[in-house]
């Protein structure tokens, strides 16, 4: 069987337990996702990052961490990020016909993502899923002001610039919720929202950004949405919006990762419950070379390991077929380049700079 190994996982506590490292090493994980509950300090943090990589070299250890609501690590040290939002207000400070607004507003998205990346990349983290591309519809309280704004030109220039702050850390990059989940006001780790426009009214609106990052954007996470005009499975479960769209028309190249199979909105399919297994399978089939499961480790630990052999043993009966060109995103996202240390990176010129520019 090829080595593509599709899964994310999580763990409870703030060390490896010797079942964490059996899953860990697992043919079919492929990184870990980082979360509050395993935060101590910075210290720990680091010796629990090496720890993962003893496991696998190659386990890409992920964070939800994007400024203001959304940042899992607070203490010891870590930048309190603004909101996107904030730059988004940056940006529209001087009123139209000046570009200064703009301009500044650029400059402090870069400023962003580089303390972002090397805060991260010091304490072993390699990779945070974002920037949120969606557009700020003023309706949707589960991204709210983690949108840059609502226009996609203004979401796609401070996203790329985010991005290239990133870059400069050594960190790769996901953009979310593709196609749009600012529209709509479900909330879909409760349920499916559902958003009932044309696709070429999304695709004049929220998926802009995505064609306009077709060459920065190193990773994509779908939305669990429906878009029923286009198709009546959620957007990370079809291959017309994964396959046709975001690769074929929008040109994107990079990773797939799917958003969390634990969110209700992941695991209802045209009105069918699927199990964990089912929706990965569904996932990968559908164009996904990546899929998260998090939170099962403190909830039911049971699940994490029925995953495992439920999509190994899905494998071997041909019911979806590895990729090594997926494992090859897979790989893609790990980061570039040595970290700098903590101490290094607090005294460094580019670091203080970048503090200074931040809103």
């Amino acid at each position: 069987m090829s080595d593509h190994a599709p899964l994310i996982l999580d763990i409870a506590g703030t060390s490896l337990t010797d079942v964490d490292r059996r899953r860990l090493a697992h043919p079919m994980t492929g990184g870990i996702i980082l979360f509050a509950r395993n935060w101590q300090d910075r210290a720990h943090l680091q010796v629990l990052c090496a720890d993962i990589k003893s496991v696998g070299e190659d386990l890409l250890i992920c964070v939800d961490h994007e400024g203001g609501r959304v940042q899992r690590f607070r203490t010891g040290g870590f930048t309190h990020l603004p909101p996107m939002r904030a730059l988004g207000e940056l940006w529209m400070k001087e009123g139209s016909g000046q570009t200064a607004g703009a301009m500044a507003a650029t400059n402090a998205a870069t400023a962003a993502g580089y303390v972002l990346g090397a805060e991260l990349r010091a304490c072993g983290v390699d990779f945070s899923f974002t920037p949120v591309l969606d557009l700020d519809w003023g309706e949707s309280g589960v991204i709210g002001d983690r949108s840059f704004h609502r226009d996609p030109r203004v979401v796609t220039l401070l996203a790329k610039s985010l991005v290239h702050g990133l870059l400069r850390a050594g960190m790769a990059n996901c953009g979310k919720h593709f196609p749009g989940h600012g529209f709509v006001k479900a909330d879909s780790h409760a349920e499916i929202p559902v958003d009932g426009r044309s696709l070429k009214a999304i695709l004049a609106d929220d998926a802009a950004p995505y064609q306009w990052l077709n060459t920065a954007l190193s990773g994509v996470m779908p939305a669990h949405v429906v878009y029923p005009k286009v198709d009546p499975r959620p957007a990370g479960f079809s291959s017309r919006w994964l396959n046709d769209i975001l690769r074929g028309q929008l040109g994107f190249g990079g990773a797939v990762i799917s958003d969390d199979l634990s969110m209700a909105g992941a695991r209802l399919i045209e009105g069918r419950e699927l199990s964990f297994t089912e929706a990965a399978v569904a996932a990968l089939n559908a164009g996904c070379d990546l899929v998260p499961l998090c939170n099962q480790s403190v909830n039911d630990p049971q699940a994490v390991d029925d995953l495992l052999d439920g999509l190994a043993r899905a494998q071997v009966k041909g019911q979806w077929q590895a990729s090594e060109a997926s494992e090859q995103r897979r790989l893609a996202l790990l980061p570039a380049g040595p970290a700098m240390p903590w101490d290094a990176l607090m005294a460094h010129p580019d670091y203080i700079h970048a503090l200074g520019l931040l809103p």
